[in-house]
Order: C-alpha cells, then sequence, then structure tokens
C-alpha cells in the first residue's frame, strides 16, 4: 500500500472482558491507548492479575511516544506498573484517573520517576503526528473519555467505554455535540465499545437508582450496607445523599473504597458533609437505624471487606436480623459463585439482601450504551471505517451486525481481535497480519511476570516446592475428621522435621479459630490456610513454596 497509512494493533481487549490497550502507530511515532488488566479465571492457580504481553511495544520501543487512558477502571489503567518499567513515556489521563494511577503507581514504587500529564475534556496534545482531543463521555466513573485523534490518513475517533446519560450525576453532560462536529469534518474510523451491543434499547441513566435506594433507606429498620464496585462514585454520591435525606451517618470500608472515595472528595467529584460521615471504628457506636456503611468487596472475592463482614468477621462491622445489604452493582461473569456464598452467608443471619434482579426501579443500571445510543453514535459520526472494540467475540460480532443495519457506516466494517494489525488508509481498510501478543500472568506478592503457567509452576516449584495441605473436614459439623497431612515436594523437609508439625498445628489452629461457615466455605478457608503457611514458611525457611490446599468433605 502507498501513501499515508495508519497501524492499529490491539494488545488487549478484542475478543475478551478487560486488558484493554491498542497501538495507533504512524511512521516513527506510536500513541497507545489504555493500559489495562484481565482479572484470571480461577484455574490460574498463584495469578492475581493477567496483562497484555507487550513484546510489539518492546520491538518498536523508540517509536512510542505517550500512553493516553480513557478512564480509570482497572481493565484501563491496571497494567501500567507493569509496563512502565518496561518503557517510561508520559501518561495522559482526566484529573481522577491519574488520582488511580498515582496510589498504584506509589504502591509499586514507580511514582517519582513517572510522567503523569492531566487532561481535560476540550483539550487537544499534540504528540509526534497525532493530535489528540478529549472529548467528555459518561460512564460509570467520573471523568472518562473519548478521543479524537486527527492522523495523516485521517480523523480516527475511539469512544472509550461509554453511555449516553443525559443527567449525570456529576453534571458533566455527554458532549453529542463534539461527535457531531466529528462527523461534520469526515471520520474516517470509528472504534466503539461493546459491551452492551446486544442488548436492546437504552442503557437508563445513573440516576434510575435513586428512587429504589430512597424508598430502601425509607423503610430499612437496622443498619444498612452498601457494596458497589469502589470506582463507582456517580453511585457512592447516590448512596451518600440518601444517607443524608433519612438521617444516617456514612462510613467507608475496605482500603480501596476509602483510597477512592478520599481522591474523589479532593477532586470535588465526591461531595460530603463532614459532619456526616464517620470513621469505621465509630460505626458500633451510632444506632443501628442511624448508619449506612459503603463495603468495598461486591464481587465477593475472599477476605474482601464484604466478605468478610457476611461472616463476621470484620472488626468493625456486625450485621444482625434485620438489617439491610444492598449489593449495588453486576455480577462479572464467572464471579457468581463467589457471590451467591457472600449472599448465602448474609440470608443465614437473617439479613435483608437487595441486589439486581430485573426489579423497577432498579439497585444498578450499567455504565455501558445500549444498542440504541451505539446506533446514535454510528449516525453521529457517520465514520467510513467501523471497527467495535471491547468485549467477547460474540459482543463485536453483534455491534458489527448493528452497524450493517444502521446504514451509517460508508464503507466497511471490520471485526478484529486482539494481535490482528489493522492497517488504514485514506480508502481501505484491512488487516494485513498479526503481531505478536498474549498473556503476561502476574503473581503480585512476588511481582513475578510469566507468559505461560505452567512454566510459572514449574519454575516455582523448581525453586522453593510445593506444599499440599490435606484437611478432612466433616460437611455437616465444620469439625476436622483428623489431623491434617501435610505433604512437602522439592523442599528438604524430612520425615521427623520439626517443621511438619508445626506446619500441621497451624493449619489445625487455622482452622479452630474459623466461623463454622467459614470452614463450609471452601474457598474462604483455603485462602487463610495459604496465607498463614505462606508467611509462616517465609519466616521459617525464606522460601515461597506453591502451596495448594486441599479440602476433603464427608
Amino acid at each position: 500500500m502507498d501513501g499515508p497509512s495508519l497501524e492499529v494493533v490491539p494488545l488487549g481487549g478484542l475478543g475478551e472482558f478487560g486488558m484493554h490497550m491498542m497501538a495507533f502507530a504512524v511512521d516513527d511515532s506510536i500513541i497507545v491507548i489504555d493500559c489495562g488488566v484481565l482479572f484470571p479465571e480461577q484455574e490460574l492457580l498463584g495469578v492475581d492479575i493477567v496483562v497484555p504481553d507487550i513484546a510489539y511495544l518492546l520491538e518498536n520501543r523508540e517509536k512510542v511516544r505517550a500512553i493516553i487512558l480513557t478512564h480509570g477502571h482497572e481493565d484501563h489503567i491496571g497494567a501500567l506498573p507493569f509496563v512502565l518499567p518496561y518503557m517510561n513515556v508520559p501518561v495522559y489521563g482526566s484529573p481522577f484517573t491519574l488520582a488511580l494511577v498515582r496510589r498504584k503507581l506509589e504502591d509499586h514504587a514507580l511514582l517519582d520517576e513517572s510522567t503523569l500529564r492531566e487532561i481535560h475534556p476540550d483539550d487537544r496534545i499534540e504528540i509526534g503526528p497525532f493530535t489528540v482531543d478529549a472529548i467528555a463521555v459518561t460512564h460509570s466513573i467520573v471523568d472518562s473519555l473519548a478521543l479524537a485523534i486527527r492522523t495523516p490518513v485521517g480523523l480516527i475517533v475511539h469512544t472509550g467505554d461509554f453511555k449516553i446519560d443525559h443527567s449525570p450525576i456529576d453534571g458533566v453532560q455527554f458532549d453529542l455535540a463534539r461527535f457531531a462536529a466529528c462527523g461534520r469534518e469526515g471520520v474516517l474510523a470509528l472504534f466503539s465499545d461493546s459491551t452492551n451491543a446486544g442488548r436492546s434499547g437504552y442503557t437508563p441513566s445513573e440516576r434510575a437508582v435513586e428512587d429504589r435506594l430512597d424508598a430502601i433507606f425509607r423503610t430499612a429498620p437496622g443498619r444498612i450496607a452498601v457494596t458497589c464496585f469502589t470506582s463507582s462514585i456517580p453511585r457512592i454520591q447516590i448512596i451518600a445523599d440518601a444517607a443524608g435525606r433519612h438521617g444516617r451517618k456514612l462510613a467507608f470500608l475496605g482500603r480501596r473504597m476509602l483510597a477512592n472515595t478520599e481522591a474523589a472528595r479532593q477532586l470535588g467529584s465526591l461531595k460530603l458533609p463532614p459532619e456526616g460521615v464517620i470513621r469505621p471504628r465509630e460505626i458500633a457506636a451510632e444506632p443501628r437505624d442511624a448508619v449506612c456503611v459503603v463495603v468495598s468487596g461486591c464481587q465477593g472475592e475472599p477476605m474482601s471487606a464484604m466478605a468478610r463482614v457476611a461472616l463476621d468477621q470484620h472488626k468493625d462491622l456486625t450485621l444482625e436480623a434485620g438489617d439491610t445489604v444492598v449489593l449495588s452493582s453486576r455480577m462479572i461473569p464467572g464471579n457468581e459463585p463467589a457471590i451467591m456464598r457472600m449472599m448465602d452467608h448474609l440470608y443465614r443471619r437473617r439479613v435483608h439482601v437487595v441486589y439486581p434482579d430485573g426489579a423497577t426501579p432498579p439497585v444498578h443500571v450499567s455504565g455501558h450504551a445500549s444498542a440504541e445510543e451505539l446506533k446514535l453514535m454510528m449516525m453521529l459520526t457517520r465514520p467510513r471505517f467501523f471497527i467495535p472494540i471491547h468485549g467477547t467475540y460474540g459482543h463485536l460480532h453483534r455491534h458489527a451486525r448493528l452497524a450493517e443495519d444502521t446504514g451509517a457506516v460508508r464503507d466497511t466494517v471490520l471485526v478484529a481481535e486482539t494481535g490482528d494489525v489493522v492497517r488504514i488508509e485514506p480508502d481501505r481498510i484491512a488487516i494485513t497480519g498479526k503481531a505478536p501478543v498474549g498473556r503476561v500472568l502476574i503473581d503480585q506478592g512476588s511481582l513475578e511476570e510469566v507468559t505461560d503457567i505452567v512454566v510459572r509452576d514449574r519454575r516455582h516449584i523448581s525453586e522453593d516446592g510445593i506444599v499440599l495441605p490435606v484437611i478432612v473436614i466433616n460437611k455437616h459439623s465444620g469439625e476436622l475428621e483428623r489431623q491434617p497431612e501435610m505433604v512437602f515436594r522439592g523442599m528438604t523437609v524430612d520425615e521427623g522435621d520439626p517443621l511438619i508439625d508445626e506446619c500441621r498445628d497451624l493449619v489445625t489452629g487455622t482452622i479452630a479459630e474459623s466461623s463454622i461457615e467459614e470452614r463450609g466455605d471452601w474457598a474462604v478457608i483455603k485462602e487463610k490456610i495459604r496465607r498463614a503457611l505462606k508467611r509462616y514458611i517465609s519466616r521459617r525457611l525464606s522460601k515461597r513454596p506453591l502451596i495448594l490446599p486441599v479440602i476433603m468433605e464427608i
């Protein structure tokens, strides 16, 4: 192909939910849009997060000019600590997005050497041959942006994640006029969010949850605990406003919840009266009908704040019969079993549980555009080429069919997947090859990066060994049927070594200190045993063996 061209390489996020990262290359310059993680499937033992393989960027390291972030969700910013050590380029993002990034980089001791640059709606930045305009969009997190990218081949629009909310909680309107202006200028290619492409109609406004939450606050007799995504500042504002109207003090539980709400308060994105907020340790002193607690852990993650509250294991919050828990979030596919177990623990305490059940008004609404909004985006921009992004192949396919049905795309609808090299010229678009892509598995305890789970486990076991505590529990009583067996492999632990009895006693003690419900919840008890043994063996032997508790029920 002769003449100017643009090479677009999705490094993640096309064909999967999460790990969003896309490179735009012109001549000797590359800009990267987003840098996210994917949370691992259960079978990836010992893996905490999954990040994109950046081999393509490393091969072109000298060309990479910047990373631009559309918003602050983990699937768009979470991989930064694992990418910036290899290419320390400027990172652009909105104020709240960068507030979350700063905390993340600080945790990894990378903040001082990183370059973070704020951008706001209507800002224009020049990066090599690229001119990038930030456009305000609405989503489930504040300070979300779409990007209008002017390149030598033409104007590219990247929507990021969005929905069209006409009454946003923070008052920042979706900028329909800017997208229409792009359409009048002439959009060469539109890259648009496909998450809700299979959902008809329009996604309700964030305000749709206000009536249901207000009714709960008006009628609930005891304590109210609401769990939602820690980045959902608009939802937290609605909860805070309802608490204020009904005379309830507000408290926040969970490290990330506390950090995110504090960042939002400092930026003015979350408005809370100082007299209406109490510290976690002050919850117990308040009358049960005069407090609302916003808790992290809406996906039932073992050892999260909400999971511990459900098991009566949190030092600051206990729930009793008559209290109310509101799950104001969607169930991420794959997390259903953990969430249902958490709900079961709450039901055992005679707690009233409210969750997204399809009722109207709802307790949760999506942050992604449904079919009619996606069609409106196409009609406003009227692109020559259309490429659906963000979602499984099925979502991308449905979005492509939607584009074809509207007739708004002037030329070609192209479904690409992660790793496809998409070449765009002023008059044509094509997939011209494959870039080296994949997944890098991260154990956050050691920050060890691996490209294959089998290789990681073999290396881990060869260096530090493996420990298998075998525990037999009576599923009715929750009691141990016999002493745990400790199996050590790849470690110099001989029969009769005191370490065996010490570890056995540690496992027995951990189980004894756990409630009957915890013993019946395999995910929780396994994690407690794994953590206890990991700490003890690390202190005792300075080793980090792979620890795989095995629980047998009889």
